[in-house]
């Protein structure tokens, strides 16, 4: 029953024609509020989330990861239930990820590349992971604050999600919440990571193509970026051009011959370096448009498809390392087992390795 009906089913008296005030002890009222209170923990439906994803509801679909992120048995359940559902819809969209050194204008530039593309008629999901404090477990969460035209743009999704302390920084759910955002039309999605680092990998597994920003005033470039990150990069954008052309232009020389030492990738794909301004928007363009170029090439030799089945599974031996990590910590009696070898560890009578071992073998 729908609140209205609710509502016109409850019959009342006005307590100003009486003058006696709402009664405490009003059955009717107060099961009404237990039903909404009720629904409200319960929350949507497996049913409601998987048809308000299809339909675009952003609602439902911010609803879905936040279960996607929850640590709850329960809303794992959910959430798996409605990724099962959403999977056929998903797999439509090209894939982004964006990394960088801290102040290379990351969200700058993912602004300015998202309201080009919804200028287009694109629909864009921006996955943006912050990092999460290892003391209090909680993060700022402020892409939308910086992002704050295409946080208000009816063709764009942003949702920042806490690293949680999974490795490098990059969420562990963020391949999950990526299939809901493909199932709710979203056809551009990018990921955005905390900054250069083992994010890097796990964001690489994830996306087609991978963008890399650079700035030109921090000295030696190259010194400046992990050669790993380099071989990962299907493109290296100098960022904020706009502050010194000459320096841009040198460090992409740089970086272009850098290239040069490097193995041909597996995709036979040529990695392009170019300049770009996220502030007068220079070059933005020219990202997608190399972007499209690499879709359009991998998918012709096959190294597209290739790469999506390889993280597929990637995914498999993950979720069974997460799914033996979560059944251990969810063991019966676990807990204090593990509390009681903590204490026999800090008073020295058994060493880390050997409590593990006990802890493994129960």
């Amino acid at each position: 029953m729908d609140d209205k009906h609710l509502y016109s089913n409850f019959e009342y008296e006005s307590a100003l024609s009486t003058g006696t005030g709402a009664t405490p002890n009003d059955t009717v009222n107060h099961e009404y509020l237990e039903r909404m209170r009720a629904r409200r923990r319960q929350g949507p439906s497996t049913e409601e989330l998987i048809s308000g994803i299809l339909h675009g509801d952003r609602m439902l679909l911010s609803r879905a990861i936040t279960l996607v992120e929850s640590s709850r048995f329960d809303h794992q359940q959910q959430a798996q239930q409605v990724i099962e559902r959403c999977l056929p819809y998903s797999g439509k969209s090209v894939r982004l990820g964006i990394t960088g050194v801290p102040g290379a204008g990351k969200s700058t530039v993912i602004e300015a590349l998202g309201k080009m593309l919804t200028g287009h008629g694109h629909k864009v999901a921006v996955l943006a992971i912050d990092p999460s404090s290892e003391r209090s477990k909680g993060s700022i969460l402020g892409d939308k604050t910086r992002m704050e035209e295409l946080s208000v743009d009816p063709n764009a999704f942003i949702r920042p999600s806490p690293s949680a302390g999974s490795l490098g920084g990059v969420a562990r759910k963020t391949r999950e919440i990526i299939t809901l955002c493909e199932a709710a039309g979203f056809d551009v999605v990018i990921v955005e990571t905390v900054g250069v680092g083992q994010s890097e990998v796990a964001a690489h597994s994830m996306v087609d193509f991978f963008l890399l920003l650079q700035l030109a005033n921090t000295g030696d470039e190259l010194q400046g970026i992990k050669r790993g990150i380099m071989e990962m990069a299907d493109m290296i954008a100098i960022n904020k051009c706009e502050l010194d052309r000459n320096r841009a232009e040198l460090a992409a020389t740089q970086f272009r011959n850098a290239l040069h030492l490097f193995p041909m990738p597996e995709s036979g794909w040529t990695v392009k370096v170019s300049l770009c301004s996220a502030y007068t928007k220079e070059g933005v363009d020219a990202l997608w448009n190399s972007v499209m170029e690499y879709v359009t090439f991998t998918k012709q030799n096959g190294y597209f498809y290739h790469k999506r089945q390889e993280q597929n599974l990637r995914i498999v031996t993950e979720a069974i390392e997460n799914g033996l990590r979560e059944r251990f910590y969810n063991a019966p009696g676990i807990e204090e087992r593990i509390e009681a070898l903590k204490q026999e560890i800090m008073e020295n009578k058994i060493s880390p390795y050997a409590a593990a071992d006990q802890l493994l073998e129960s």
